[in-house]
């Protein structure tokens, strides 16, 4: 095992130990550091991201630089009250005794972020982790060099190797960090890695919190406003150019509703990426493809599903040297195609029909349980049948990917597409241990009327205590 590693942890065990009993002020104070450097630094940060992939700066102030200050306004706000033991009811066979839960730090952490928000990702869960209370060590991705440096540049300069770390490198940098007992490993990223963090941190019993993905559906009835769903659907579609975990991955749209919400979907991509009519390849809100694999993987589903017989409704240009690949529309889709198999992660969307709401029900179910699901239509039975019939990390009526940015609502997947819960309050809970403590009064014992000798009295109480409370 690298022996930085080993001395940066056996350090940040030391401290977090330490900050077991760190108060509200002192845990807000170090997140506070955090925002300074953000408002100080916020050029840098639309610079690295653009350097490595191309990121339009107005996309990366959204979706990079204001989810993690709104993360840290909401935690400077509410810190005070998730740090308050939560007082807890007595049951009549408890009488007597008082019961609270505490939230304690759960002590070190590892946080692996991914590239695709190199600087959200990362910085998002660090937030939630000092909130808590815990130390954290972040390996950031390799396949964001420049992001990865300047969160290394801005870790060094707000806390010491034994409160926060950061460690670059390639998957070797990962496994070797998941051979130390980590108290809790934060990651984010596929299902496929997702299975091998989660088989590491077993040998240590290391909780987990693993954020993935899947293929989230977009669902369109009939009753749905077709103009405004398709301006949501491509914003959040084509956001970081498609490779976003929660973009609607599939369109499933009702066949009485495909050819009108085709041309809505047309027109809002033109509105949004090429509206001087310059050509889509010339925008400058449009990010590129993070490497070269990914290109070629992308393509290939592309290829793929035309020559099984999709149809192309919009774009499928692309550009090797610049790794452009048009927004892209394909029908005519089967279950055979590559592209319905995995989850896509990039500028394509498959759109697919149906005649009854139960079909496509019956279709997600069958499916692994993905991280998000959206709905699109006005009539409240529809919506509560979907919402009662399916399982999904999250899901959203009447837009998409806006419920990433609520601060009250607990994000994360489901099975195949996560496990446990981020943001706010449940990001706080993620970092912390629920310590339950029942305190007796002296001299009191609730046991007292059911210990051994079990006789006939004793066990009739039993009985009664199983019958009544």
């Amino acid at each position: 095992m690298n022996q930085e590693f080993a001395n940066s942890f056996k350090a940040q065990k030391n401290t977090s130990i330490k900050w077991r009993s760190s108060t509200v002020d002192e845990r807000i104070s170090r997140i506070k550091l955090i925002e300074k450097w953000i408002k100080t630094n916020q050029q840098k940060i639309r610079e690295a991201v653009y350097l490595d992939f191309k990121k339009p700066f107005a996309e990366t102030d959204l979706s990079e630089i204001y989810p993690v200050t709104s993360e840290i306004n909401h935690a400077v706000k509410n810190l005070k009250n998730w740090m308050k033991p939560t007082k807890v009811s007595s049951t009549l066979s408890m009488a007597g005794t008082k019961g609270r839960i505490i939230y304690e730090p759960k002590g070190t952490s590892l946080i692996i972020s991914p590239w695709n928000y190199p600087f959200n990702l990362a910085v998002g869960p660090l937030i939630s982790a000092l909130a808590a209370g815990c130390t954290a060590i972040i390996k950031p991705s390799e396949l964001t060099p420049h992001t990865s440096l300047l969160l290394q540049e801005m870790v060094q300069q707000l806390f010491k190797d034994s409160e926060v770390a950061v460690f670059t490198g390639d998957a070797e940098v990962s496994q070797e960090l998941l051979k130390l007992p980590f108290d809790h490993i934060f990651f984010t990223g596929s299902p496929r890695v997702g299975k091998l963090i989660m088989k590491a941190a077993s040998e240590h019993l290391s909780s987990v919190t693993l954020e993935l993905g899947g293929k989230s559906p977009a669902i369109v009835h009939q009753s749905a406003d077709l103009k405004d769903t398709a301006e949501k659907i491509i914003s959040g579609k084509f956001l970081n150019c498609g490779q976003t975990c929660i973009a609607p991955d599939y369109l499933v749209v009702h066949e009485s509703a495909k050819d009108h919400l085709l041309m809505e979907l047309k027109i809002a991509i033109q509105k949004m990426y090429d509206s001087d009519y310059k050509g889509i390849e010339n925008s400058k809100d449009l990010a590129r493809i993070i490497n070269v694999k990914n290109f070629e993987r992308l393509n290939h589903l592309i290829q793929d599903a035309l020559d099984k017989g999709a149809k192309i409704e919009f774009g499928a240009s692309v550009n090797p040297d610049s790794l452009y690949i048009e927004p892209t529309i394909l029908s005519n889709l089967n279950e055979q195609m590559h592209i319905m198999e995995e989850e896509i992660f990039g500028p394509i969307l498959p759109v697919l029909t149906f005649k009854d709401i139960s079909e496509v029900i019956e279709q997600v179910n069958s499916k692994p349980k993905p991280l998000a699901l959206y709905y699109f239509g006005q009539k409240d039975e529809d919506q509560e049948k979907v919402l009662n019939e399916t399982s999904s990390g999250n899901a959203v009526i009447n837009d998409c990917v806006l419920h990433y940015l609520h601060p009250n609502l607990p994000f994360g997947g489901v099975n195949n597409s996560g496990l446990g819960k981020a943001h706010g309050y449940f990001g706080y809970l993620s970092f912390s241990n629920e310590k339950g403590i029942l305190k007796q009064r002296v001299g009191f014992n609730n046991s007292t009327m059911v210990k051994p000798p079990y006789d006939g009295k004793t066990k009739k109480i039993i009985s009664t205590l199983i019958k009544w409370l």
